[in-house]
């Protein structure tokens, strides 16, 4: 694999509405951004970082990478940020994570890439314990118009854009506990 040949995309472009409406990324837990963690662990990975955000966009550009907002209006979700990371990027693969997760794999974006390969996929997305985890993902960038047409139409679902997609299942089964997320400012509260 060529970590050169991979752009990675923090996913902080959401309201954070199950967190009161405050940016998720910018919370703290033991000290630190929730998004600082995320890097920490995605910047190794890949060739390029970017985080993608359409809000507290100074709070965001004091991290040293290049920013990107939805180019889809209104928030819609996850798949905006891809989709936006898609358009952005000349790499031929872009691989994404959310700003919550702050204990991601080490190994994400190698097994993401082995699965993608294995199965001659465009699109592999991580799963663990039978559970998927779609925002993981490492996605060829030839799927941008497909991507566009979804939310052009109205689909939001990470999950049913995978499936739609044809999107390759990597096992994290080792590692269940590192797709753990924070929804809420008590989850926060409880692990720092």
């Amino acid at each position: 694999m060529d970590a050169q040949a991979i752009t990675g995309v923090i996913l902080a472009g959401g309201l954070g509405r199950r967190m009161g409406g405050v940016d998720k990324g910018l919370q703290l837990l033991a000290g630190r951004p929730l998004v600082a963690h995320v890097a920490e662990r995605l910047r190794p990975q890949v060739g390029l970082l970017m985080i993608n955000a359409n809000r507290s966009q100074a709070a965001y550009a004091a991290f040293g990478y290049p920013l990107l907002g939805d180019d889809i209006p209104d928030f819609a979700g996850p798949l905006a940020g891809l989709h936006a990371a898609l358009g952005a990027t000349s790499t031929p693969l872009v691989a994404t994570a959310p700003c919550d997760s702050p204990y991601l794999p080490d190994d994400l974006v190698r097994r993401l890439h082995a699965g993608l390969v294995a199965a001659g996929s465009s699109l592999a997305i991580a799963r663990a314990e039978g559970r998927i985890h779609p925002v993981f993902c490492l996605c060829r960038r030839e799927l941008r118009d497909e991507l566009e047409q979804y939310l052009l139409g109205g689909g939001r679902r990470v999950a049913e854009w995978c499936q739609e997609m044809g999107a390759s299942m990597v096992d994290f089964d080792d590692q269940p506990a590192a797709f753990r997320n924070f929804n809420t400012l008590q989850d926060l509260i409880q692990h720092s």
